[in-house]
């Protein structure tokens, strides 16, 4: 999931859990942190691209800053914070860690790929 975010801005861990990586991959800086008492393998959220504040091995708490949004571009109109959920191999919807009061009722939707024209 693509969130809209100008460089610089703070990145929140979404929930408890325990820096699993903190670096950079492909030139973009990835923070990664397995989610607490989430079962076997762990759940685990990326956020990318992060300048990061933590390191690897650190704990965070919900709502903690984790890093900072790199001013690097993407494939989004504007600077934005890519948000990953996976367990294992497996992706899963990040929206699904969201208390209700802040999820929609309505599905997600993909927005359009830049230079790929609509169907």
């Amino acid at each position: 999931m693509d969130l809209g975010a100008p460089p610089g801005a703070p990145v929140r861990a979404v929930a408890a859990g325990r820096v699993s990586f903190a670096g950079r991959v492909a030139g973009r800086g990835v923070v990664s942190v397995e989610l607490t008492a989430t079962g076997l393998p762990p759940l685990r959220t990326t956020y990318e691209p992060v300048r990061a504040s933590v390191r690897e091995g650190d704990q965070v708490m919900p709502d903690q800053v984790v890093g900072t949004v790199e001013p690097t571009g993407s494939h989004c109109e504007r600077t934005c914070v890519h948000w990953g959920l996976r367990r294992g191999g497996t992706y899963l919807d990040p929206l699904s860690l969201l208390p209700p009061r802040l999820r929609r009722t309505a599905p997600s939707r993909l927005l359009p790929v830049l230079g790929v024209p609509l169907p």
